[in-house]
Parts: C-alpha cells; sequence; structure tokens
C-alpha cells in the first residue's frame, strides 16, 4: 500500500504543477514573452497532471480556442482516473 500513497503524493503535486504552468504561460502571453512549449503543457498532462491542465485551462482560459486542448486534457483525465480505479482494485 506504500506505492499508492506515494501515486498521490505524486499525482498532486503534478497536478499543482501543471495548473500553476498553464497560469504562468497564460500571463506570459498576456506580457508578449517567452512562451511555455505546448508540447511541454502536454507533457506535464500526460504525465499525470491533467486535472491540473484541465482546472487551469478553464480557470485562466487559456488554450481553450485549441479543440485539441478543449478535448484532449479532458479525455486524459478520463484515461487516468480509469487508470487510478483499475490499480486500486
Amino acid at each position: 500500500m506504500k506505492w499508492f500513497y506515494i501515486l498521490t503524493i505524486y499525482g498532486f503535486i503534478i497536478n499543482v504543477i501543471s495548473l500553476i504552468t498553464m497560469k504562468v504561460d497564460k500571463e506570459r502571453a498576456r506580457k508578449h514573452q517567452y512562451r511555455i512549449a505546448e508540447s511541454t503543457l502536454w507533457l506535464m498532462a500526460a504525465a499525470g497532471g491533467s486535472i491540473g491542465a484541465t482546472l487551469g485551462m478553464n480557470l485562466f482560459r487559456h488554450k481553450t480556442k485549441h479543440l485539441s486542448f478543449r478535448f484532449g486534457f479532458p479525455m486524459l483525465v478520463v484515461i487516468h482516473l480509469f487508470l487510478l480505479f483499475t490499480l486500486v482494485k
């Protein structure tokens, strides 16, 4: 059961980082500064931060016009939750 606690802590941390990264990228976009690569946003979401990335996208209205983000991030949430519930059984 130790793996469950490690996975929980990892999930919390990667989702907080993903949320913050979406906010930082939105702020940089507003200031016309150097942006965080979309591939980095996708990598963080795929690595388990899909909930944070989806929340950040909606809270900060960032990348919502991109269909790949608007549908892709929530799809990753569904996949991650399915994998999590499959592991917990």
